[in-house]
């Protein structure tokens, strides 16, 4: 997954071209949704406005948000971190999935020591069925002997592919881990608003543990919950917040306190991202080259709604990936907004936003799904 020299060089032309052509006013560009993208919108704002002369603010108010807003057209683009299919979508709306990233397990810990847990144990912790940090799962999940495995990284810092398609292993290794978690009650934060990172960990906890998470994917992670989240043992223990850095700024200020969130939320707040087991039964942290190599599994309908293999068997795969789409129209009735919206697509693709780099914790699209993307942006403005 990765772009050649030559096109680079057609992007940074097609840019040149596009600057040329944009009118002599600027035109300022209204979003709204996921907060899973606003760091990388926020990192792209100075670039796109030296690129093309054009400005944007976006309001960071959840994957709901976004949806209700492409339904009442309030607004030129909207982010959603899950497909949206309800029966309120307008027609001219479409998906273009053009961000992507990991989802992290975070956990508020004194000892700073790398935390592993198999992806039973989260959908058990997350179910209200482990409530120590001592639990016995726990503890077998962190006294073990884990195998890793490290992938070739391309300058995106995405696994690179071999002629197969397969993510190359640079090396694998085993070690022996060893710590003993404290004998203190776990505390439980979820996302109270509608999310798509609600959505996304809620699928993937029913894909990789279906006889604990019993209940299919929801926005609303209190939907999804598979018991009662009223119960009294939950009651105060599990508890909600607004949007990404709501629950990262509570779960910063609550000791012993997990949650789930894009990993870099959980860089910047100060909380360690868990290493989480796999099919392969390897335990795989949160970064790009392990995720990349999840992502590369997945497969694209044609509309480009995307659908995740949680089973995969490659070694050294995290499989909480995520894929955040713009929602688009297919049709502006402004067509300068239409053709500035469609600048701004291009260029979070392109190699040009700073935002999309491991440091922020976004992945690259590039490959087949960048492929899938730029199809669905010619779509855009007709």
């Amino acid at each position: 997954m990765k772009f050649s020299k030559k096109a680079k060089a057609l992007v940074v032309a097609g840019f040149i071209a596009v600057a040329s052509a944009t009118p002599a006013h600027a035109l300022d560009l209204q979003g709204s949704g996921a907060s899973f993208v606003d760091p990388l919108l926020q990192a792209c704002k100075a670039g796109f406005a030296k690129a093309t002369n054009h400005s944007y603010v976006y309001t960071s108010t959840g994957s709901g948000t976004g949806k209700k807003n492409a339904d009442a057209n309030i607004g030129q683009f909207w982010f959603s971190d899950s497909a949206h299919t309800a029966a309120t979508k307008r027609s001219t709306v479409f998906h273009a999935p053009i961000v992507a990233a990991p989802i992290a397990v975070l956990v508020n810990l004194p000892a700073k020591k790398d935390i592993y847990l198999s992806s039973t144990t989260v959908a058990k912790i997350f179910a209200g069925e482990i409530t120590k940090w001592n639990d016995p799962a726990i503890a077998a999940d962190n006294n073990r002997s884990v195998t890793t495995t490290v992938y070739r990284k391309d300058a995106q810092g995405n696994a690179v592919k071999d002629k197969n398609g397969n993510p190359v292993v640079l090396r694998t290794g085993s070690k022996s881990i060893i710590y003993t978690l404290p004998n203190q009650p776990i505390k439980v934060i979820f996302r109270a608003d509608g999310s798509g990172t609600s959505n996304n960990f809620t699928t993937w906890l029913n894909g990789v543990a279906p006889s604990v998470w019993t209940k299919k994917g929801n926005d609303a992670f209190t939907t999804a919950f598979p018991g009662n989240i009223n119960a009294p043992g939950n009651i105060g223990r599990i508890v909600g917040a607004n949007q990404s850095q709501g629950i990262a700024t509570l779960a910063a200020k609550t000791k012993y306190s997990i949650t789930y969130a894009e990993k870099n939320w959980g860089d910047a707040y100060g909380l360690r991202s868990a290493y989480v087991s796999n099919a392969s039964g390897n335990f795989t942290f949160p970064d790009s080259a392990a995720t990349s190599a999840f992502l590369g599994e997945a497969k694209q309908s044609a509309d480009g709604i995307v659908t995740f293999d949680y089973g995969t068997k490659v070694a050294g795969a995290y499989t909480l990936g995520i894929v955040s789409y713009m929602l688009v129209e297919t049709e502006y009735k402004d067509k300068a907004q239409g053709a500035a919206v469609k600048e701004l697509a291009q260029y979070i693709l392109s190699p040009q936003c700073p935002g999309a780099n491991p440091k922020l914790g976004f992945i690259v699209v590039s490959g087949t799904f960048k492929a899938k993307a730029d199809e669905l942006l010619a779509r855009m403005n007709k």
